[in-house]
């Protein structure tokens, strides 16, 4: 299993980005969360297995149907010991 740490930034508040990256993440079985940062960026975490998480990844770089991604930036990626399926939450902006 690995956690991958991911800001996103282009047009992705405001466009359901985060809505559709829960949808995305639980459809890949990941667990984690999304937020909105007051800089105008996409934040988030997930975990689960390493070819979910680049289908994630890959994903992001394209976006939800209405946004424009600059920029999707892996800042961590690391093994983890085990997680927990299905969970995936959009957290208050912070």
């Amino acid at each position: 299993m690995e956690k991958v740490h991911i800001f996103v930034s282009g047009r992705v508040q405001r466009v359901g980005f985060r809505f559709f990256t829960k949808q995305k993440a639980l459809s890949l079985k990941l667990s984690g969360w999304v937020r909105n940062q007051l800089d105008g960026r996409v934040e988030l975490e997930a975990a689960g297995e390493p070819e979910a998480i680049d289908k994630l990844i890959n994903w992001l770089h394209q976006g939800s149907p209405l946004s424009w991604v600059d920029r999707a930036e892996v800042v961590e990626r690391i093994v983890i010991p085990e997680y927990f399926s299905g969970l995936f939450k959009i957290r208050p902006t912070s």
